[in-house]
């Protein structure tokens, strides 16, 4: 009997033993398996959160450098035609863009007159025709003698009318023929308005043909008194050479006059500009790489345009083709989105 106790509250107490020892092991042991990955899997959305803003910041970064610049090798850029010059000082040109016409030189036109009444008898002259002085145009029978006499040109030149026919009778004092030395001819401006102020002869103008594009530098000689009736314009005359002949009188022309000109410290050509997002940009070649340069622009002529910020002198930059380039940046921009 007292040995069944004894055994019993031996028993008793290991097992309070054992139990106490379970109870300081389970303070010490690693958390519950869902209770571990659970703070593990918010400290790694945690990490997630900061590389996924860094990695957005990266590609919005990568994608502006993507969409303004573009790799384009040499020998793709020569065949496209690209063409690129670097940035240096220039002038910028006051002009003014005009209209006129084209008319034969005072002095230059002669009529052809019979010296004495009589019928004609031949011609050798048609309008359009070139002759030389002393030729003879016609010959004409007189009435006072009944010989017959010819009629000469007066002056080298183009046959501009002819009011003769063979078998009529040409008057005294009659003109039969009018010819222009058209080798030479006066090019008539139409000014307008505030124009006037500032164009004084002088100056430099180049014309254009309509016809074909075909264009003259030359010098405005003199600024007419008085202004044309028809249009209430002042006349401003240049001299043109004519040595094709394809400056014809009555033919209207285009003209632009450069009044002054003034330095700038950077110009590049128009052909260099194009428009990105809204802004005026140039595209700056380094080795095969073309990057977008944002500028700000001055003063700009026909040819050529200031600029006050953006570049340096002595970069390069695309001048022909820019078109191309701008092209090429916009697939890049497109692919890198997708």
């Amino acid at each position: 009997m007292n040995f069944s106790i004894t055994s019993r509250a031996s028993r008793i107490a290991f097992l309070l033993l054992c139990l106490s020892a379970l109870s300081g092991c389970g303070k010490d042991a690693p958390p519950a398996a869902g209770e571990g990955e659970g703070d593990g899997h918010a400290e790694d959305t945690h990490g997630v959160s900061l590389r996924g803003e860094e990695h957005d910041d990266a590609p919005e970064s990568a994608g502006d450098e993507a969409s303004e610049s573009t790799t384009i090798p040499a020998a793709m850029a020569e065949q496209s035609g690209i063409r690129v010059a670097p940035v240096t000082a220039g002038t910028i040109a006051d002009e003014h863009d005009v209209q006129g016409l084209l008319t034969p030189v005072d002095g230059r036109v002669a009529q052809v007159m019979a010296r004495f009444p009589g019928p004609i008898r031949s011609l050798r002259a048609n309008v359009g025709d070139k002759v030389q002085a002393g030729q003879v145009l016609a010959s004409i029978e007189s009435n006072l003698s009944l010989t017959t006499y010819t009629v000469s040109a007066p002056i080298s030149g183009v046959v501009l009318a002819r009011q003769a026919q063979v078998g009529g009778v040409a008057g005294e004092g009659t003109p039969l023929f009018e010819i222009g030395d058209l080798s030479t001819l006066w090019v008539d401006l139409h000014i307008f308005g505030n124009d006037t102020q500032h164009i004084t002869a002088g100056v430099p103008v180049t014309v254009s043909r309509m016809t074909d594009g075909v264009t003259q530098a030359t010098t405005l000689e003199r600024v007419l008194p008085g202004t044309a009736t028809a249009s209430q314009s002042t006349v401003a005359r240049a001299t043109l050479r004519n040595d094709d002949g394809l400056w014809r009188p009555g033919a209207a022309v285009k003209a632009r006059i450069v009044v002054a000109t003034r330095p700038a410290a950077q110009v590049v050509p128009l052909s260099a500009l194009q428009t990105l997002e809204g802004k005026d940009v140039v595209f700056v070649r380094s080795g095969d790489t073309y990057s977008a340069r944002s500028v700000r622009l001055g003063a700009r002529d026909a040819a050529q345009v200031e600029v006050l910020e953006g570049l340096a002198v002595g970069e390069s930059v695309v001048v022909e083709q820019s078109y191309v380039v701008k092209a090429d940046i916009g697939k890049a921009g497109a692919a890198h989105e997708h």
